[in-house]
Formats: structure tokens, C-alpha cells, sequence
């Protein structure tokens, strides 16, 4: 089966790590896979190998959304005739091609699925998420046009049902990460920092992550000096919080970290993971702190509080982070075994919902469901 993915690689995001994880274990899996995306040149399209790359013209992209030429449109429709695919499956980028691509396939008579990644909270609780529900609103119309919607929760379906999507087009597949690779094991990271107990948060440093409330508690709460807490991400926040969080804190900013061996080592290190978000989707970076068995601790934002649900981890509130931080961050620092059953059950269940290869499976289902479909005629 030939898959033409349209997505991203660049600038590095979620939609990024997910569009590789899937696509190269489709080509794992025997399929043929085709890349669309936006880019101007060689340097902008990353090291994918076996993959064929189609490169779409833009104006504007970020990690957050991407505007294209007026060009961009055309180009998509011939290179789809051309190339042929028995289905297009998009990782929406935030674009206006997104609502255009249903009404392209429509014409060119193949099947199309999308991938609906924003962040998202079940409740309006702060301007992050009612800024989202926005996002979501906005979307609900053109999602009913396509052949099959991916999102990554129960709670993300009921939120779209309700905003007019039929139950029917939503498929609920989690992210997945791969348990082999993201597994625990041994590390040498704490001892470049002479650490005894490390603390890690790993994601973009930006207002909707809420990494300033993880600091400010971290600050406040004068943990022990050989505990420490790794800051492994960028973003538009990075130059602000430097200054008034260092290493005088206990807090250690490595910036982005592209080695992939590199950030499952410090995974490895990790006593806990911290997620303070205001928004999320299903974070990536959180499945794979608990693939490494790590202790996590996240906010109800999006899927992340259903993850971890009933004991394998701990759960916040996005109303106070900062307060409840305070409370937990000493508890975590002089209970090792608490960390240590934490991360155990958060290891067990990924292991039972969460791998990439039950994403894999349940992917080709709604495949072949979709093309069914097509072939039938049946809207």
C-alpha cells in the first residue's frame, strides 16, 4: 500500500516526532511511503531516508502553524495525480491547505485521513485553553469531510462530537512510543552534574507549557543541593527564565537536545518527569518518561491526566500548579521509593496502552476501513 504523509519536519514540534515514529514504521511494515511538507530547500527536509519527499512552498510555518503560497494548493493536487497513492494521510500542520485537502482527495478520488493534533482541555479554565477551544471550533466542520480523524483520546472525541463531528469519521489512537528503544536502563547522566535525584522537564519553553510555575515551585521549595532539575527544550521563553532560574537554583538548561540517544539517556537519569501544561494534546515526551519507567507528574490537560489515571502517576490540576508543585516537589525529592513504584506503574502502563506498535495495528485498520469505504462510495 502506497501512503503519501502529509505533514511535518521542521521546525522540531510534536506533529514533528509523530510524523516520524509513524511513517518509519509504515516502511517497517512493508508500506510505501510518500512525504509532503513544507520546505525550501535540502536543508529543510531532515534525514528520512527510504522516503519519497515532495516539498510544498510556504510563506510562514512555526512549530505551532504553517501558512502557505497561493501556489502551495496547485502544487499539492499535481503531485497527489501523480504519485498515485491508494490514501493520503495528513497530519494537520495548522494551514489553510488543511480544509482543502478533503475537497482535493474528493476529486482525485482517494481516500484521506487526517491526524487532529492541538492541544486541548476539557474544561475553559485559562486563556490557553479557551484560545484552543477556538482552534477546535474552527475545525469541527472541515474534519467532518474527512474519510477518518485520528485523535488521541476519549475526552478529545467527546469534545469534537459535541462541536458537530460525527462519532462515526472519529478514530481514538493514542500516540505511541516504541517500549524497546524507550525502556529503562542504565545512565551516566546524573553524574556529569552530581546529582542524586534529578527532576526533568522536556518540551518547549513557551507560556502554554507553564514552565514557569514548575520553577517558581522549584525555587520556593530549596531542595536538597544535589538535587537538580534538567530543562531539556527551547522556545520563545528560554531568554526571559534563564536569568532568574540557574544553576544557583539547582536548574540546568541544555536547550534542545536533537540526539535521540542523548534524550533517553537523560530519561534513564530521571527520578521524575514534570508536565505542568496548560493545553496538551497527548504529549509524546510524557509516554516516553514513563517507556523509560521514570515517575510522572502532569497536569489534566488534554490527554495527559487520562494517561496516567487510577495510579500510574500523579495528576495536577492546571488551576495552581505552582501550589501544588510546592507541595509535591520535596515529597518526591525524600521518598525514593515512591518515585521508584511510580515509575514502575507508569512503565506498565504504557506497555498495556500505549506502544507503538498498537498504534501501528489499529492504524492499519482505519486504513483499510477508509478504502473500503472509498471503493464503496459510501459517504
Amino acid at each position: 500500500m502506497h501512503i503519501a504523509w502529509l505533514g511535518k519536519k521542521s521546525p522540531f514540534c510534536g506533529n514533528v516526532t509523530y510524523g516520524r515514529n509513524i511513517t518509519h514504521a509504515l516502511l517497517n511494515r512493508g508500506y510505501d511511503v510518500s512525504f509532503l511538507h513544507f520546505a525550501e530547500a535540502e536543508t529543510d527536509s531532515g534525514n528520512w531516508e527510504e522516503v519519497t519527499e515532495i516539498r510544498l512552498p510556504f510563506i510562514y510555518k512555526s512549530q505551532v502553524y504553517t501558512i502557505p503560497t497561493l501556489g502551495s494548493t496547485n502544487r499539492l493536487r499535481r503531485s497527489l495525480q501523480e504519485l498515485k497513492p491508494d490514501l493520503v494521510h495528513a497530519s494537520l500542520t495548522l494551514s489553510p491547505l488543511d480544509f482543502r485537502l478533503p475537497e482535493i482527495c474528493k476529486e482525485l478520488n482517494i481516500p484521506v485521513v487526517a491526524t487532529f493534533h492541538p492541544p486541548f482541555d476539557s474544561k475553559i479554565r485559562n486563556i490557553k485553553s479557551s484560545t484552543q477551544f477556538l482552534t477546535y471550533q474552527l475545525y469541527a466542520p472541515f474534519l467532518a469531510h474527512y474519510d477518518g480523524v485520528i485523535i488521541f483520546s476519549r475526552i478529545q472525541r467527546d469534545l469534537l462530537m459535541r462541536l458537530g463531528v460525527p462519532e462515526k469519521k472519529l478514530a481514538v489512537i493514542p500516540n505511541g512510543v516504541d517500549e524497546v528503544k524507550y525502556s529503562p536502563g542504565e545512565s551516566s547522566f546524573k553524574d556529569h552534574f552530581h546529582a542524586e535525584r534529578l527532576f526533568v522537564y522536556q518540551g518547549r519553553v513557551s507560556a502554554e507549557k507553564n514552565v514557569e510555575s514548575l520553577l517558581r515551585a522549584w525555587k520556593y521549595s530549596r531542595l536538597d543541593s544535589n538535587s537538580k532539575l534538567v530543562i531539556v527544550g527551547d522556545g520563545p521563553l528560554l531568554n526571559s527564565l534563564k536569568p532568574f532560574y540557574n544553576q544557583r537554583h539547582g536548574v540546568i538548561w541544555l536547550g534542545f537536545v536533537p540526539d535521540e540517544d542523548k534524550r533517553i539517556d537523560i530519561l534513564r537519569a530521571a527520578d521524575v518527569f514534570i508536565l505542568p501544561s496548560l493545553v496538551e494534546g497527548l504529549s509524546i515526551s510524557l509516554l516516553e518518561g514513563m517507556a523509560c519507567g521514570v515517575a510522572c507528574v502532569a497536569t489534566d490537560a488534554g490527554a495527559d491526566g487520562e494517561v496516567l489515571e487510577e495510579g500510574a502517576g500523579i495528576v495536577l490540576s492546571t488551576n495552581r500548579v505552582c501550589t501544588q508543585l510546592k507541595t509535591l516537589l520535596p515529597l518526591l525529592q525524600d521518598h525514593p521509593e515512591l518515585t521508584k513504584v511510580l515509575g514502575q506503574k507508569a512503565r506498565s502502563r504504557l506497555l498495556d496502552r500505549y506502544t507503538l506498535k498498537s498504534n501501528l495495528t489499529h492504524l492499519e485498520g482505519l486504513y483499510q476501513q477508509a478504502i473500503e469505504r472509498k471503493s464503496m462510495s459510501i459517504p
